[in-house]
Formats: structure tokens, sequence, C-alpha cells
């Protein structure tokens, strides 16, 4: 039902018709979204978004260079407007994620309550990144200490630093020490300047820079340019799939209700529609509801799907 409710348009007015419905079929239930999921196990919830991005990454996508795959990391901030929440602490859920633009979906998600720092968690999600991964993270994960994390993690990363952060040029490696410490280390570091709005960008990375590198300058810029994608992710999910529009007052239904929304979005990634209804994501989310709208229920529509 909480599927339902992120693809169906009619909302709040749809989620109080589907349980008038399920009373009216023999399905008696008086209970909230909220108490439902106050207890449910997340882990069918997270098996089934695991087997879907399996699903997808078996195609074949075709990366940077035919070599790496570009994932933007980032975090998006949902506010919790819940009184109950308020009395635990909660004020607002934090969902990170990496974003696979070879595959389009989100690899690894990190769901948490509270106001910690990007870079606290930037470790956990660096470290699920395959090998021919780049990360690409702003300047919410920039910390020295996470920097040297990730060169320890053996990946690829793109990185924009903040322009007061200190800089010093080595000759001999002609790499630059990023931090004042004396034994700081030393990075690649491009800069690039937005003539427009007059900004300056000091990008870290450790990829490749020699002669014979794949990787020019030019490149990662190009990379840190479509740490964007992450950014329409988000806008996707809460405008189209109410990751924003959160219907239980718990922890646990809270992350189930994420959970779900990514769900959907991956169903949407999959999903195959005839040419004549588009091909864009909201071209088969539109579709989508079409479908629905023909049923009188969630129910009914599920039983059709199963026959299919």
């Amino acid at each position: 039902m909480i599927l339902y409710f992120c693809l169906d348009k009619h909302g709040v007015v749809g989620q109080s018709l589907q349980i008038f419905l399920l009373n009216q079929l023999d399905f008696s239930t008086h209970q909230t979204f909220s108490k439902a999921n106050l207890h449910r196990s997340q882990k069918q919830f997270q098996e089934i978004y695991q087997k879907l991005n399996k699903l997808l990454q078996k195609k074949h996508y075709k990366n940077l260079h035919d070599k790496y795959a570009i994932c933007p990391i980032d975090s998006t901030i949902i506010t919790l407007t819940s009184k109950l929440l308020w009395v635990l602490g909660h004020h607002q859920v934090k969902l990170f994620s990496s974003l696979n633009l070879a595959t389009g979906s989100p690899e690894e998600n990190l769901i948490n309550f509270g106001n910690d720092h990007d870079y606290k968690f930037g470790s956990k999600m660096i470290a699920n990144l395959s090998t021919d991964a780049v990360g690409v993270m702003d300047r919410g994960f920039a910390k020295l200490k996470f920097i040297q994390e990730i060169v320890q993690e053996k990946k690829y990363f793109v990185l924009r630093i903040k322009n007061n952060c200190q800089l010093e040029f080595e000759e001999p490696s002609g790499l630059i020490k990023v931090g004042l410490s004396s034994d700081a280390p030393a990075y690649r570091v491009i800069y690039f300047s937005d003539i427009e709005t007059k900004i300056e960008f000091r990008l870290v990375t450790n990829s490749p820079g020699s002669v014979s590198a794949t990787v020019n300058d030019d490149d990662i810029g190009e990379i840190y340019r479509l740490h964007w994608g992450v950014e329409l992710l988000w806008k996707f999910l809460k405008m189209h799939l109410k990751l924003d529009k959160l219907i239980t007052k718990n922890v646990n239904g809270i992350t189930i209700q994420i959970y779900v929304s990514l769900i959907a979005y991956l169903i949407l990634q999959k999903l195959s529609i005839t040419e004549q209804w588009g091909h864009t994501l909201l071209d088969k989310f539109r579709y989508l509801q079409s479908c629905i709208c023909q049923k009188i229920s969630y129910v009914h529509w599920f039983e059709e799907m199963m026959l299919c």
C-alpha cells in the first residue's frame, strides 16, 4: 500500500480510499500506515531494493572513457513535522545516496536521523563504491581526515574543497599540499572559474594526471559538473514519489517509506513502455499512474500485475 501511495497522484485522499475499500472487501483494517509500520521489519524492503538494483546492473552501460563509472554522492534533508518525533529529538532525516550515472540508479543509501555533518558518513558511502567508480562530492564532505581515508581505501574521488583552504605547491611531484600541517599530504588540485558568477572551484582528486592518463583536467571539471545528477534525483523523488510527504510518525515507518520511494524509482528505471508514451522517467510515471487510475483499488491493480 505504501508503494501505491508513492505512485498514486491522489495522495492522502487515495490513501483513505484504499483503507475504506480494504474494509469493504473483508480485509478488515483499523490501522494507520504509521501504526502498521511501527514494528514492521525493514529487511524485506532492503532486499527488494537490492534485487532491483542487481537487475539494473546486469545491463551493459557505457562508462567514462569505457573505464570509470561516475557516482555523485550527496545528501538531502527531509524535515520532520510531527511533534511525536520532536519529543525523541528528531527534527529532520538525512538521506545519503551514491547515484551511478551509468545505470541511473542510486546504488548505496544511508539514512540518518539528526544534524550531523555530511563528512561523518562519507567513509561509509565511499567504501561501498566499486573499484572502477569515481565518487564525486561537494564541500560538505571536504575534511582532510576524510580525504586521507578515501586514499587509504584506494577509491577514486573528485571533491570540491573550500576556497579558504590552505594550499602549497610541491615542486618535485607537481602536486599540491592541502592543509596547514607540515606533513600534509599532496594531491592533484584543479582550479576552475565560472566567469558569469565569478565563483572559483577548487577540485581535489586522486585520479591519474600523467601524460598517458585518460582523465585530463577538462575531464575532472566535467565529472564535477555531473554532480548535479544527484540533485535531479532528489527533485524527482520529492516532486513525484512523495519522498518529503511522510505519512508515518515513527522512525521505523519513515525508514520504510524512504526505501519504498527508492524502490518505486528503480521500478520506473526498469519499466519499459511503448514508444508512443515516451521514454523518460516522467513519461513512465504518468503511464503507470494512468494504469492505476483504471482500477478501483490497488488490490485489483496488483492482481492484474501478478497475472502478466
